[in-house]
C-alpha cells in the first residue's frame, strides 16, 4: 500500500493568504487590527526618541538610500526595508507597544513591516488592516506549531519572535498582491534572512531587543520584494525535510499551522500595555497599587513585598540588568511614586532615592505553584505585602489591564495612554484617522501624521 503524501502545508498557507480581503473579516476583527495598527505606530512615534530608536534612525539615514517610507518620530524618508528596520526598532524601544498570548511582540514586527510596504505601493487602508490580520494568523501559529516562545527559548534558545518575519513576508506579499507560489517563496526567502539567539536578554541596555523587531520586519518586506521580483525558494518551507517544522516543530504542528485559518484570528489574543515596563511585571504592579490604594499603605509601613509568578514569567523579569524588563526595578519605581509614569523614564534619577532602594531589597520572587499550575504560559501575579505593624495584605491579578482576556482596549483608553505618553503632540488625529481606516485610500496620509518637522520629536 502506498503511503500518503503529506500536504504542502506551505502552499496550502499561501494559497489562503493570496486571497484574503478585509470584506471577508469580521467587524470586531477588524475593529481590533485597527486598535493594533494605531497603537504600534505611536510606539514607533515614542520610541523613536528612546536610545535603540535613535541608533535605528542614525543607522538608516546613513546608508544614504531615499525613499516613500516614513521613518516614524522624524522627518526622513527611506526604503521600504530600512523604514521598516528603523520604525520596527523604535516601536519596541521602550516596552510601551503590545505584546500576545502566544508571547513576543508581533506588532513590533508586523506592523512596520505592512505599513512600510502599503506606503511603497500606496495600498488603503482597508488592505492595510486585512495584511495586519493576516501576518498575525501565520506568525503567532508558526510559533504555536513550534511548541510556543518558552519552548523555543529553552530547548532552541530562540527567540520565538523570528517567526514573525515569516508572518511578515506573508502580510507585505498580500499588499503586493503576490501569486500563492510567490508566497511560498517569500516565506522560503524570509527564512534566511531572521534568526535570534536568546543570549540578547542578557544584554545591559534595550538596544538589540529592540533591534531584533526592526530585523524581522525589515527582513519581511525584503523577502515579499524579492519574491515579488523573481527570486524563489523551497515549495514547501514549513513542512519540508529539514524546514521550519522538522527543525523545531512540535508533534502535532503541522495541524497547529492550518487550524482555525481563517476563523480564528490571532489579534484577539493581542495584549495591550498601559504601563512602560516588560508584560510579565504589569500584574504584579497592577496588585501591588491596588494594595496600597485599597489599604492607605505608603512606603515607609512597608516590612516587605512578596511576588508569586508563573516560572516562565519570573524567568523572564527577575534581576534583569534592564530596568524596564526587571521586576524588582519597576515594582520599586511603582511603590515609590505611585505608579509607573507613561511619560519618562525614571532612570537613572530614582536610583539615588532611599525610598525607591530601600523597598527594592524589600521585594522578592517565587515560583506561586497555583499559578504555575493555572498558566504556566501566562502573565498573572500574586502579590503579599507584609506591613512593618505584623499585618500582611494579598492580591491576585490573573491578566492585568490591557490583556486579551480583559477584553479590547477602547479608543477613548488608547487616547488617554497616548496623550499621556506624548502630550503635546495630536494623538487624537492618530486616534481619528485610526478608527477610520478602512475609509482610507492611501496609507501614506495615515504615516505622514508621524512624521515631524525635525530629526527626531525630542
Amino acid at each position: 500500500m502506498q503511503a500518503t503524501e503529506k500536504p504542502d502545508l506551505t502552499g496550502t498557507l499561501a494559497e489562503y493568504a493570496a486571497f484574503t480581503s478585509v470584506d471577508a473579516l469580521p467587524g470586531n476583527i477588524r475593529e481590533r487590527a485597527k486598535l493594533i495598527i494605531l497603537d504600534e505606530l505611536a510606539s514607533s512615534y515614542f520610541g523613536a526618541n528612546c536610545p535603540a530608536g535613535q541608533l535605528a534612525a542614525r543607522y538608516v539615514a546613513g546608508q544614504g538610500a531615499h525613499g516613500e517610507v516614513q521613518v516614524l518620530g522624524t522627518a526622513h524618508r527611506s526604503s521600504a526595508e530600512l523604514a521598516a528596520l528603523a520604525n520596527g526598532t523604535a516601536g519596541h524601544a521602550d516596552e510601551i507597544d503590545g505584546a500576545h498570548v502566544v508571547g513576543g511582540h508581533p506588532g513590533a514586527t508586523l506592523v512596520h513591516a505592512a505599513t512600510a510596504v502599503a506606503q511603497l505601493r500606496h495600498c488603503s487602508g482597508g488592505e492595510l488592516v486585512n495584511a495586519v490580520v493576516l501576518g498575525y494568523d501565520v506568525g503567532t501559529r508558526l510559533i504555536d506549531a513550534c511548541g510556543g516562545l518558552f519552548r523555543l527559548k529553552d530547548e532552541f534558545h530562540l527567540h520565538s519572535d523570528f517567526l514573525h518575519a515569516v508572518g511578515a513576508a506573508v502580510a507585505c506579499g498580500r499588499l503586493l498582491g503576490l501569486e500563492p507560489r510567490q508566497m511560498a517563496n517569500a516565506m522560503a526567502l524570509a527564512t534566511f534572512r531572521a534568526n535570534g539567539l536568546c543570549a540578547l536578554f542578557r544584554e545591559d541596555n534595550h538596544i538589540s531587543k529592540a533591534f531584533c523587531n526592526g530585523q524581522y520586519a525589515s527582513a519581511g518586506v525584503g523577502a515579499a520584494l524579492m519574491a515579488e521580483a523573481g527570486m524563489e525558494g523551497v515549495a514547501d518551507v514549513i513542512g519540508e525535510r529539514h524546514g521550519l517544522l522538522d527543525a523545531w516543530g512540535v508533534e502535532d504542528g503541522r495541524e497547529r499551522v492550518l487550524r482555525g485559518l481563517g476563523t480564528d484570528f490571532a489579534v484577539t489574543g493581542a495584549n495591550f500595555k498601559f504601563l512602560r515596563a516588560g508584560y510579565p511585571i504589569h500584574a504584579a504592579v497592577e496588585a501591588a497599587t491596588h494594595l496600597t490604594a485599597e489599604h492607605e499603605i505608603t512606603p515607609e509601613m512597608i516590612g516587605s513585598i512578596r511576588v508569586g509568578m508563573p516560572g516562565n514569567a519570573m524567568r523572564v523579569v527577575d534581576g534583569r540588568t534592564m530596568h524596564n524588563i526587571c521586576l524588582q526595578d519597576m515594582l520599586g519605581v511603582a511603590l515609590t511614586r505611585g505608579g509607573i509614569s507613561l511619560a519618562g523614564s525614571p532612570f537613572p534619577e530614582i536610583e539615588s532615592d532611599p525610598v525607591f532602594l530601600a523597598l527594592r531589597k524589600q521585594i522578592t520572587l517565587r515560583v506561586d505553584p497555583d499559578l504555575d499550575r493555572d498558566q504556566p504560559n501566562g502573565r498573572g501575579a500574586v502579590v503579599t505585602i507584609r506591613l512593618t505593624d505584623g499585618r500582611t495584605v494579598t492580591r491576585r491579578v490573573d491578566a492585568p489591564r490591557g490583556h486579551s482576556l480583559r477584553g479590547a482596549p477602547t479608543w477613548p483608553e488608547l487616547s488617554a495612554k497616548w496623550r499621556e505618553a506624548l502630550s503635546g503632540v495630536d494623538t487624537d488625529a492618530w486616534i481619528s484617522t485610526a478608527a477610520a481606516l478602512e475609509d482610507l485610500d492611501d496609507v501614506v496620509t495615515f504615516a505622514d501624521q508621524f512624521a515631524t518637522g525635525g530629526d527626531s520629536h525630542a
